[in-house]
């Protein structure tokens, strides 16, 4: 007998939280993604105008919300100072940091790990992260890009609930037709970008019944405006899910 599938959620522009609930099922759903556990794949940080790159596997598991990096090469956010192999593990409730195999102490490397383990799992599962208890959306009407209309979309999260005195703000360019977020504006708190102010455009892929955003391309920006040659390129390769992946084994 065949899984039943969920029917299509409303999408109403009178009810921005139905907007966001049809982005989820358009993604696959997040019962689908919890049903294959966890997922690693390879991830390319790179920003193309001087070639530097972060290169990491990654290693998720759904439940705990459980982050691995594995840098093989780290020359922008991750240790770019230090050689050999970087090992970040956030195990759903703390991060320790492994450089060639030895643990490091060191507050503000605990601090950025920290940042980057929990943020890359938000990345990986934003389309259902966007539905998370005290999210507040606002439907900011329609615009023109690339010669498509999308739906605007205004996000950000309840102080009262997250527990964050600053929380990140979204304004989400959605697809009407396919119900996909091509591109938006998001602030990072963390590093001082306080307005939504960085540009993301994302073109997916369907893996296994889940739409991944495989590249990502990112616009930072100046005094003279965004310039049309990305800051920034992110690419997700080797996606594969259902590992088996525990806490115990994350990091072998």
């Amino acid at each position: 007998m065949s899984e039943a599938v969920s029917p299509e959620p409303i999408y109403d522009t009178n009810e921005p939280k139905t907007i966001l609930a049809a982005v989820a099922h358009a993604h696959g759903g997040w019962n689908d993604l919890w049903k294959k556990k966890d997922v690693e794949y390879t991830y390319d940080y790179r920003i193309p105008s001087n070639g530097k790159a972060d290169i990491s596997t990654e290693r998720y598991i759904f439940d705990s919300e459980a982050s691995f990096g594995k840098y093989s090469q780290h020359e922008i956010n991750v240790v770019p100072d230090k050689d050999g192999e970087v090992t970040q593990c956030f195990d759903g409730k703390e991060t320790m940091v492994m450089i060639n195999g030895e643990k490091n102490e060191d507050p503000q490397l605990i601090a950025v790990s920290d940042f980057l383990r929990r943020a890359n799992y938000y990345w990986f599962t934003m389309a259902y992260k966007l539905n998370d208890k005290g999210t507040v959306a606002k439907y900011l009407g329609q615009e023109e890009y690339n010669g498509k209309m999308y739906d605007k979309v205004h996000v950000t999260y309840d102080p009262e609930v997250t527990g964050k005195e600053q929380n990140d703000i979204y304004i989400l360019y959605v697809n009407p037709e396919t119900k996909m977020i091509d591109r938006f504006f998001f602030s990072l708190p963390f590093l001082g970008v306080e307005e939504p102010a960085i540009v993301a455009n994302y073109e997916y892929e369907d893996i296994d019944g889940q739409m991944i955003s495989t590249k990502r391309t990112y616009f930072m920006p100046s005094e003279q405006g965004y310039s049309e040659k990305p800051n920034l390129i992110q690419t997700m390769t080797n996606v594969k899910f259902n590992n088996g992946f525990t806490i115990e084994t994350l990091m072998q």
